[in-house]
């Protein structure tokens, strides 16, 4: 039963958190409230205000020769409608509130009075200079008036950017732009002219208005940066384009490359009886070039450009050189061919001219033709920043794409021929075989691209016009997820013997208790330019994830990870240190990287350990309790041991994975195969039947060619066994090292949890930041969630009964934008190995357990 005392201390923390964010967001608030107000009371909070309304609110070209200049504040407060009501209050919550709370109140007010009207001043200028130029787009935009929030939210942003560190400064900036620039170009409307102009005026007005000068020295763009700027220009190219034709109302400078997206409205039927009535050849010749053009399945394949260069625009940001040349190629041949269309389409109008007609000439073919320079801006880019896109393609996955196209290519062709002769009689004039194949090239090709080619047949049944208009769309479906694989696939830069030149450096330099797990199966492997360090990683989902710290001199961390980061950027990887200890997050915030607290490192000294006390009152419990059920401790190792002894660890290993119905995790735990490790040392409980209770591993820690420490890996018992088997193995273990001359043990980390309070050498450097704080929240709040199915609090709670230092373990990244894809590969990498059942059973209890 919940507790009732609580119901009404958390309504009274909820209460107190409302207050305060009103408190210091009044502005944002009252703005949020005002267009509600206002709506109700003008009755126009379900279709927005009416025409005369609309006329003396919002900003327009006739309304400030009139002399309505308070529109300029006025049209911020009305919205076209109640889906606009909403969509204005949810972008005032999400980021208005948030920018006030950063800069203040007063700046607030100023940011968005000032650029408000400054980008109406400047945005109904170009009104004035752009009507005698552009006929159409300027006559709209005179009689055109425009309202929404928008008109003064988008300076604020771009004004608050200044605040902002220089990553995201610019991030923003090109994310805000390359929005504003593409509504602008292809929408064409009042509204999206005067957000890109207040956007403008907010980058210039923000540093005086916020007092802030900029950093001293701006760092130029990094490769990463470069190669988002350019998936971004590519995917806002084609974007465009898709967006003007969906757009009833689009009319901007670009719009005329809708024109490669959109279909007349043909009647198939009207069609056929023009075909059929005497003397309207040509008639029919145009209606059957239009009907090709229609359908849903002929839209969708004039889509597919568009999603196959988005797929492209990915493989861009990731720097691989197969989506440079691809799309390259790709939006070559979009230009060439928009052209030529065009070309075609004006000299057969031009040839058809009758009187009346608006009379063609050079001028007006080359402004048909102006459009086109958008794509060939991005051929320009594309060749300019060829040397971004060096990381190559494995030939596997070349190998992988090519035959997975070639064979699409020969299974569709096959298809085609067979079912279109099986079904001759879906079709105006039944196609013969050969017909089928010859025209079956035409079939993956955009329908715009063909409008002035006359079909030599064309579907009339549903299932003709399935097989004819939608075998192209799936033909590139499958290249563009083929392609999409391809990009994913990680480059092959792991040179033979990497293994072992890591395992005679972890001899040498390993002194950090995680660093034999570098030598794991799976791990991928970096060296530094002198041979001396080297970074164990494995690349998930575009992030290269680390074990541990760069294992090398302790002088070389800051160098290795910057080399390490650029090696990461080269190959379109992110960079995440998992599990570093406190002197890489040290250094990763003199560099400008974040660094959260996820885990904790549990070290045993063993100098004066002796188990004595109260405090180790539970581990001498165990040990006593050993002595009188017959069972001792005994080193093993798996490649040598009885092989009874061997089939009984493997026995309690799978009893243990079973019990639990769980994947069994990988990335930083081991298993059986990292225990058969000559170098690993098996601790088991047995007694005198030689039957084996429980199995520890003990991974070496190794410093000037030594052993000097010992970290636990392994643990796992029996479940009818000798039940406090583990305490026994690791206090015993603890002993026997000590005797042995080791320093310390480690028992190692569990993940997403940790302490309360750390000690003063443990503590979490940096992290007075409120965006660590945060992001330590969210960890706590998912490991709370998980661990009734992975019990890592309680294994921490286990391990302090032997009383251990604890030493902080970290996440270290370089960019706070990357955290849901980190968060993604760390999953991804400690559940690789795990099945669809598996993954299921773990939803299941996390379902029970909400």
């Amino acid at each position: 039963m919940p507790n009732q005392a609580a119901v009404p201390s958390a309504a009274t923390r909820l209460t107190g958190l409302i207050r305060t964010g009103i408190s210091r967001t009044p502005v944002s608030i009252a703005i949020a409230l005002s267009i509600w107000v206002v709506a109700l009371l003008t009755g126009s909070l379900l279709n927005g205000p009416d025409h005369d309304l609309t006329g003396r609110i919002g900003i327009g070209l006739r309304a400030v020769e009139d002399g309505h200049l308070w529109t300029v504040l006025t049209a911020g407060f009305f919205t076209p409608g109640a889906g606009g009501h909403l969509l204005a209050t949810a972008t005032i919550l999400a980021v208005a509130v948030p920018i006030e709370r950063t800069i203040g109140s007063t700046r607030f007010v100023l940011a968005a009075v000032a650029t408000g009207i400054c980008g109406t001043a400047t945005a109904l200028g170009l009104v004035a200079l752009i009507a005698p130029l552009h006929t159409a787009w300027g006559a709209h935009l005179q009689h055109t008036v425009a309202i929404g929030p928008g008109l003064w939210l988008v300076g604020v942003v771009t004004a608050a950017s200044a605040a902002m560190p220089t990553l995201w400064r610019r991030r923003v900036r090109l994310g805000v732009f390359a929005l504003l620039a593409t509504l602008a170009l292809f929408g064409g409307q009042l509204d999206d002219l005067i957000r890109l102009c207040a956007g403008v005026a907010g980058l210039i007005l923000g540093p005086q208005l916020l007092r802030r000068s900029g950093d001293p020295v701006s760092p130029s763009p990094t490769m990463r940066e470069k190669r988002v700027l350019v998936a971004i220009v590519v995917a806002a190219s084609v974007v465009g384009p898709l967006l003007a034709a969906i757009s009833p109302s689009a009319v901007g400078p670009l719009s005329a490359l809708r024109n490669l997206f959109t279909s007349p409205g043909v009647d198939a039927t009207q069609v056929r009886a023009l075909c059929a009535t005497p003397g309207l050849a040509l008639e029919c010749r145009h209606g059957l070039r239009d009907l090709q053009l229609s359908g849903a399945g002929a839209t969708m394949l004039m889509v597919m450009p568009t999603v196959l260069m988005l797929v492209l625009s990915d493989g861009l940001r990731r720097g691989r050189r197969l989506a440079w040349s691809t799309a390259l190629f790709m939006t070559s041949a979009l230009l060439v061919l928009g052209v030529s269309v065009t070309t075609v389409r004006y000299l057969h109008h031009s040839h058809l001219g009758h009187p009346g007609q608006i009379v063609r000439t050079p001028l007006s073919l080359a402004l048909e033709l102006l459009p086109f320079t958008a794509m060939l801006v991005v051929v320009l880019v594309l060749l300019a920043t060829s040397r971004l896109f060096t990381v190559a393609t494995p030939r596997i996955a070349h190998r992988r794409t090519v035959r997975s196209a070639i064979a699409t290519l020969v299974v569709l062709a096959a298809v085609y021929v067979i079912s279109g002769a099986a079904m001759r009689g879906g079709f105006d004039r039944p196609p013969s075989a050969a017909e089928l194949l010859l025209s079956f090239p035409q079939r993956l090709v955009p329908p715009v691209f063909l409008q002035f080619a006359t079909p030599g047949y064309l579907p009339t049944s549903v299932p003709a016009t399935i097989v004819y208009d939608w075998i192209g769309v799936f033909f590139w479906t499958v290249v563009g997820f083929v392609l999409l694989s391809a990009f994913l696939t990680p480059p092959d830069v792991e040179s033979v013997g990497a293994r072992t030149r890591a395992r005679n450096l972890v001899h040498h330099n390993g002194s950090s208790p995680l660093s034999w797990m570098t030598t794991w199966s799976g791990n991928r492997y970096w060296f530094a330019a002198d041979g001396a360090s080297f970074v164990g990683y494995r690349v998930v989902a575009g992030i290269a994830l680390t074990t541990g710290d760069p294992v090398g001199p302790p002088a070389s961390l800051q160098h290795n990870m910057r080399e390490f980061a650029e090696f990461c950027t080269h190959n379109g990887w992110t960079p995440c240190f998992y599990s570093a200890s406190p002197r890489v997050a040290e250094t990763a915030h003199r560099i400008g990287w974040s660094a959260v607290h996820i885990a904790e490192n549990t070290i045993l000294e063993l100098d004066e350990l002796s188990f004595s006390g109260k405090k180790f009152q539970d581990i001498r419990t165990a040990i006593n309790a050993a002595k009188k059920s017959s069972v001792h401790a005994e080193w093993v190792s798996l490649a040598t041991a009885p092989r009874v002894i061997v089939d009984q660890i493997t026995a309690i290993s799978k009893e243990w994975i079973a019990q639990r119905g769980l994947p069994e995790m990988g990335f930083t735990l081991g298993g059986l195969t990292e225990i058969s490790d000559p170098e690993v040392r098996a601790l088991i409980a047995i007694d005198d039947d030689r039957t084996v209770h429980a199995v520890t591993s003990w991974l070496p820690v190794y410093e000037c060619g030594q052993p000097v420490g010992w970290t636990l890996d392994v643990m796992r018992r029996r479940s009818n066994g000798f039940k406090p088997s583990i305490e026994f193995l690791i206090a015993s273990a603890a002993l026997l090292f000590k005797e042995e001359g080791a320093r310390f043990l480690s028992l190692s980390g569990a993940p997403l949890a940790r302490v309360t309070q750390n000690p003063a050498d443990g503590s979490a450097p940096g992290q007075d930041s409120r965006v660590d704080a945060a992001l330590e929240w969210v960890l706590d709040a998912v490991g709370r969630a998980l661990e009734p199915v992975y019990g890592f609090r309680s294994l921490l709670a286990f391990k302090s009964k032997f009383q251990p230092r604890y030493v902080p373990l970290y996440l270290v990244f370089p960019d706070l934008a990357a955290l849901p894809s980190i968060a993604n590969a760390v999953s991804r990498a400690y559940l690789s190995e795990s099945s669809l059942r598996q993954q299921l059973h773990v939803a299941r209890k996390l379902l029970r357990i909400g």
